[in-house]
């Protein structure tokens, strides 16, 4: 029996990377998911894959930075699952590397829209069916580059600080609800969204170099993010409220540093 027997769980942004690596895992662990994502062809490649494991998994289309269509597929997916115990909202956009003096407030205003609101929306109209039920995991994705700045462009660094903040007032505004509301802050994931990252850095030959400012000196993959996810999702973590977990590779933890030390 997996981890999240018995549990029904939403998942945005599950058309590639993270989302869809959680997808899989949460249908392996047990769980009944819906996936959602504003691109539907690759939703439904995200419920493909989960079928050919021997998983049913919904596909739905829609935009995690959208009212109302956070309202229907939230609406959709307690209607098919017959409630809401898990929700991760995943979706995310970077918004690229844009000098600040050339960032504009429209390019703000979107980054935000679909990072922050988005979350808030997840919350908004997926905690009152958990509150329902009494109880359920709220998963958010932040960024290493909510803590620290170097790890992404401004917006998207105070997109993300925002999610950690979020979480932490969303966890306290559900006092005695049962309800639980946490944060994952991936470091560098090779994904969709960092996919420029990688390949430039192998076009150039220094892949080798990827990751080499955290203590493990590696990229993380979507299904080390997924891992996290599941244990938050799961009751192993029914006393983990109100947190943000970075899961990179030990980035946070130290300062860059040039050159190597060496084990004595």
């Amino acid at each position: 029996m997996g981890r999240l027997e018995g549990k029904r769980a939403v998942v945005t942004g599950a058309g590639s990377g993270i989302g869809r690596a959680s997808v899989l895992r949460f249908a392996r662990e047990g769980a009944r998911v819906v996936a959602v994502d504003r691109n539907g062809e690759s939703v439904q490649e995200t419920a493909a894959l989960a079928r050919a494991g021997g998983f049913e998994v919904l596909a739905l289309a829609g935009d995690a930075g959208a009212d109302a269509d956070v309202q229907a597929f939230i609406g959709a997916a307690t209607e098919h699952l017959g409630g809401l115990d898990v929700l991760y909202a995943n979706a995310g956009v970077s918004g690229g590397v844009v000098p600040l003096f050339e960032q504009t407030a429209e390019l703000w205003q979107e980054i935000l829209r679909v990072n922050l609101i988005g979350p808030f929306l997840a919350i908004r109209y997926g905690a009152p069916h958990m509150v329902k039920a009494g109880g359920g995991s709220i998963i958010c994705t932040a960024s290493v580059a909510g803590l620290r700045a170097n790890a992404g462009g401004s917006p998207y660094s105070a997109s993300k600080a925002g999610v950690i903040s979020l979480v932490q007032t969303a966890a306290t505004a559900l006092t005695g609800t049962g309800v639980r509301v946490n944060a994952i802050c991936p470091g560098l994931i090779e994904t969709g969204m960092t996919r420029p990252i990688f390949e430039g850095a192998r076009a150039r030959g220094s892949e080798d170099r990827i990751g080499q400012l955290n203590p493990l000196q590696r990229a993380g993959q979507p299904h080390e993010i997924a891992a996290m996810a599941a244990f938050l999702a799961s009751d192993d973590a029914s006393y983990v409220n109100g947190q943000a977990f970075p899961v990179d590779g030990g980035l946070s933890s130290s300062l860059p540093f040039a050159g190597r030390m060496h084990l004595r």
